[in-house]
């Protein structure tokens, strides 16, 4: 009888603790998965096409990098009741408030520019205009938006987070090597040819993928906006644990699949992949290119509202999903006008999309090393955070972190203007 009655217990006690969670997940799903945007399948599909399974290790490494890095913005989120941007004005003043604000605009609109570009090459695939794409994009984010609840939109993107995870099952469909890739998983190896300045860009442009500013910004103010107290740390770290668990997983299959099926061909862009690929097996080659225009629109949906947060944080408008746009005027006018200029960038004819995407590489480089900075000063602020300051052990690693990527951020930089350097 005790034993059923244990049984009972337990199953009452993780039940309450799941719906607990349910309730508080959110921002770090979200905002990891988001992170596979339509930048980073083209970056995992030309991997996996290029070095097939031999940089699989390295993703796993991003993957608690990125939850340590994020973790951060939620304590601070939660503590503070600030977003990134107020909190970065309140302690820094207005100056270097100022320089994360428009660094961090003029960086989410460029890589919004991207978003688009991978949504229309992805709808192309079917025939499908480029203008039709832009203009039903811009209408179903209008239409999440304006709804009044932030619960409610949250819940609509977990949605199309779960349509990410389409690399997955692909992966199976290709029949992989399970031995080759479970080696080339765990055994940290250069690929054949060693390091060079082409392997270089590879393994920065696979950081790049998983830590972004604008991640930072927008899992701090979706915590405030999500009214997420102080006692609900623990589970938005279950959050972003999970999260970066997903954002890991997914692109580690988008590798294998064109690691597996295009090893050794020259692919430039994930819609590229997806038509060669169609010509192999149409249907892993039609799920690549709706997981692309998924994860281009996650993209979107992430990026235009990190940037109206911070807008309304620093000119103090009303500036929450839970608001009316009678109530937020100012916060819905400035996402619409960051999300039609975007699109509409994408239908210029002859537009240099392509220095577009070099460009958002540079600056998203500029900002990141500053934004990582500010971020760990505000958590070392025992005023502001009390005892969920970062401890000693929580300051070694997210330092040694910051430092390597500031070292090979620079180095990026450098080798994406002038890209004979490392040679």
């Amino acid at each position: 009888m005790n034993v059923w009655a244990n049984l009972f217990y337990n199953y009452r006690r993780w039940w309450k603790a799941l719906k607990l969670y349910l309730i508080l997940a959110g921002p770090g799903i979200i905002v990891m998965i988001a992170d596979n945007d339509a930048g980073g399948i083209t970056t995992y599909a030309a991997t996996g096409a290029k070095y097939g399974y031999h940089l699989l290790w390295f993703l796993l490494l991003l993957g608690p990098i990125a939850y340590f890095v994020q973790e951060m913005t939620v304590r601070l989120g939660a503590v503070t009741k600030r977003g990134h941007a107020e909190a970065i004005f309140h302690a820094f003043g207005s100056f270097w408030g100022w320089f994360s604000l428009l660094d961090l605009i003029l960086t989410d609109w460029l890589t919004l520019v991207t978003e688009f570009i991978g949504m229309t090459a992805a709808m192309n695939i079917f025939h499908i205009p480029s203008y039709i794409t832009v203009i039903v994009v811009c209408i179903l984010m209008g239409a999440m938006i304006l709804q009044g609840r932030y619960w409610t939109w949250e819940k609509i993107v977990i949605i199309f987070c779960a349509v990410n995870l389409v690399y997955i099952p692909c992966a199976f469909m290709v029949h992989p090597s399970v031995s080759d890739v479970l080696s080339n998983s765990f055994i940290p190896h250069l690929p054949p040819g060693g390091f060079n300045n082409e392997i270089f860009f590879i393994l920065m442009a696979n950081i790049g993928t998983t830590i972004a500013p604008w991640m930072l910004f927008f899992q701090q103010s979706a915590v405030v906006d999500k009214g997420m107290q102080v006692k609900d740390i623990p589970w938005g770290r279950l959050d972003t644990a999970l999260g970066s668990m997903f954002t890991v997983f997914v692109a580690m299959f988008c590798i294998i699949v064109t690691g597996t099926v295009l090893f050794g061909t020259n692919v430039e862009s994930a819609a590229q992949a997806a038509i060669k690929l169609m010509d192999i097996n149409k249907y892993v080659g039609t799920l690549l290119a709706i997981g692309l225009f998924d994860a281009g629109l996650l993209g979107a949906v992430c990026i235009s509202l990190a940037s109206s947060w911070a807008f309304g944080e620093v000119f103090g408008w009303a500036h929450s999903l839970n608001k009316k746009v009678k109530e937020a005027p100012w916060f819905y006018a400035f996402y619409f006008l960051l999300l039609i200029s975007a699109g509409a960038v994408v239908l210029i004819p002859g537009a240099p999309l392509v220095l577009i995407t070099l460009f958002v590489q540079v600056i998203a480089v500029t900002l990141l090393p500053a934004a990582l900075v500010f971020l760990i000063l505000l958590l070392n602020n025992e005023e502001a955070m009390g005892k969920y300051k970062n401890t000693l052990m929580q300051n070694i690693i997210n330092i040694t972190i910051v430092a390597g990527i500031i070292i090979l951020s620079t180095m990026y930089g450098i080798s994406a203007l002038f890209p004979n350097m490392f040679k």
